[in-house]
């Protein structure tokens, strides 16, 4: 956490010393009343000089007014900075999970890391404003405290060793137990967040298999777990709090008693009696309120581990140090005896894939379910890199190019068909920003997308929910097809994304994609065969392994693999 913190504080040192600078006059100004309130009681009262009273009184509210003013500024100051340091923690997190490959994202999980730049990132920021106002006060009032009890009465001071020792040891005891606790609190809201994603993503599911109970229960489940560590954590602050005030009133009782017996003697004045009493509350309040931090501290600490451990991951798939410089080529696509393993994987997923997709030319890929279809094509934009052989797009390895080089040259639409929050137009614009609406109407002919978005409301201007669940699967499919076309990329890579549309559609939109593809390499993976069947070379995929390269006609006469997939959809007839 420390780390962290020296890292994130770094661009606020002028205000964070304003900060300290602040608080110091503010404790140094507490530490002072009760001398002046000493002075009034010994000088003014017990002489019955007004004159005294109202001039020292005078000077009690100016460095009263005068520390009120200094904890403003100090808290202000405090809470821009804690509020910085939030939003810098918060874009370094969005930033990094954004270079993380699917690797990196799968071993944290989603829920996770909306936790971890949420509800984490928010108790750091917590622990910086009470930081940089009680942590730091406390520490000044406490030492000048002692400092001033000292000079009023050393033998009654002596209380002091006795109390403090007694309160650090409580303090110690509960934060060292309270630790773990705190840690097992943020894995346990990740979980409900879990359970919340899957919920609400699910819905459909649930409701059409009944298990609308099934999964109140799991909530449930989860949400007592987080209940049961949040109340063990209760509990043991329950015990301190009462404790610490119990000792808190004990030591007042014991200091009035003693420092009665010694105004009563004569060695000791009552306005210095009440002076001492005074520090002494000081000193207390200061343990209090360092008991609040400890109290926050060790939650924070769990957080700030969490975020650092997102912070510190090794990113998998990285750019070259030396890329190879950005060409205007032609697409051509070949994967080089391709070999890929998932991590932690006993057997490779892909085993000695090779093939060319050319321009001008329809590639398509096939296969049984499990053959490895999706994971092929997600190594051509790098969502994984191969563990042997190598992709090449124009001669170039994929993995010494630029990232962002690679991806302005190929368009994805992938086998779910995500959209965002916002219209028709902002949806297809996101891979084209500077399409005009003529250029977006075209992309929409094109996926066979224009009726039914000049039916909507709005046309493009209608309004697109999150993940776009305000249309069908169809018409979410034809503008994730249509953001693809309007980039007119050199290598358009559609992951089985004709599934949700009707034959007559299919082969529109195909016929409509011939048209505008014309220059571009086309990888097409498909599950129907009539969406592939006129493609110029299809790739037949078994167990991870190529078992076919050919045309239609051809693969229907020398691959047995390929005949099964062709006859489980069309009769003897169709395929004749």
């Amino acid at each position: 956490m420390i780390r962290l913190l020296r890292t994130y504080l770094a661009p606020y040192r002028l205000p964070l010393v304003l900060v300290v600078a602040l608080v110091a006059v503010q404790a140094i100004a507490n530490l002072y009343l009760p001398s002046l309130n000493a002075d009034i009681i010994n000088n003014g009262v017990v002489k019955g000089d007004i004159d005294y009273i109202i001039r020292i009184g005078a000077v009690m509210l100016a460095v009263t007014f005068g520390s009120a003013a200094c904890a403003i500024v100090a808290v202000y100051f405090a809470s821009r900075i804690a509020m910085g340091v939030g939003r810098d923690l918060r874009g370094a997190i969005f930033r990094k999970v954004l270079a993380f490959s699917q690797v990196e994202t799968n071993v944290f999980g989603a829920p996770s890391l909306i936790t971890r730049n949420t509800n984490d990132v928010q108790q750091v920021q917590m622990l910086l404003v009470i930081s940089m106002t009680i942590m730091i006060l406390a520490p000044i009032t406490a030492v000048g405290g002692l400092i001033m009890a000292l000079r009023e009465d050393v033998p009654l001071s002596a209380t002091l060793l006795v109390i403090l020792p007694v309160m650090f040891l409580i303090i110690a005891v509960i934060v060292r137990r309270a630790m773990p606790l705190f840690r097992a609190m943020q894995v346990k809201i990740d979980r409900i967040n879990q359970v919340m994603r899957e919920t609400l993503a699910g819905i459909r599911v649930i409701r059409a298999f009944v298990r609308t109970r099934h999964e109140e229960q799991r909530f449930d489940v989860a949400s007592r777990d987080l209940m049961v560590t949040q109340l063990s954590v209760t509990r043991l602050f329950a015990v301190m709090i009462p404790t610490i005030m119990a000792i808190f009133n004990l030591s007042s009782v014991f200091i009035m008693w003693f420092g009665a017996i010694q105004v009563d003697s004569g060695g000791m004045q009552i306005g210095n009696l009440t002076a001492f009493i005074q520090y002494v509350m000081q000193i207390l309040m200061s343990v209090m309120m360092a008991t609040i931090m400890f109290v926050m501290v060790p939650r924070a600490a769990a957080s700030a581990e969490r975020i650092g451990a997102v912070l510190d991951t090794e990113i998998a798939i990285q750019d070259p140090v030396a890329p190879a410089p950005a060409e205007a080529g032609r697409g051509v696509v070949e994967f080089r005896d391709v070999v890929f393993g998932y991590p932690g994987a006993e057997d490779p997923v892909l085993r000695g894939i090779s093939f060319t997709a050319r321009p001008g030319e329809t590639t398509a890929i096939v296969g049984g379910t499990g053959s490895g279809k999706s994971t092929l094509v997600n190594l051509l934009p790098r969502f994984y890199d191969v563990t042997g052989g190598a992709v090449l797009v124009d001669g170039v390895d994929v993995r010494d190019m630029l990232q962002e080089d690679l991806w302005r040259l190929i368009g994805v639409v992938p086998q779910r068909a995500y959209l965002f929050s916002g219209s028709v137009a902002t949806n297809i614009r996101y891979g084209a920003p500077e399409a005009t609406d003529e250029d977006i109407w075209r992309a929409l002919r094109i996926a066979q997308g224009a009726d039914f978005v000049s039916e909507m409301e709005g046309g493009l201007d209608a309004p697109i929910d999150q993940g776009g669940t305000n249309v069908s699967g169809g018409q979410r499919q034809r503008l994730a097809i249509a953001r693809a076309v309007a980039r007119r990329p050199r290598v358009y890579v559609f992951d089985d994304s004709f599934s949700a549309l009707d034959f007559a559609t299919d082969a529109r939109l195909r016929a409509a994609l011939r048209d505008e593809t014309r220059d571009a390499t086309v990888i097409i993976v498909a599950q129907r065969v009539g969406t592939i069947m006129r493609a110029d070379r299809i790739v037949v995929l078994d167990d991870g392994a190529v078992v076919g390269v050919g045309t239609h006609r051809e693969l229907l006469e020398a691959c047995e693999t390929y005949r099964e997939i062709v006859f489980s959809q069309l009769t003897a007839e169709e395929v004749a």
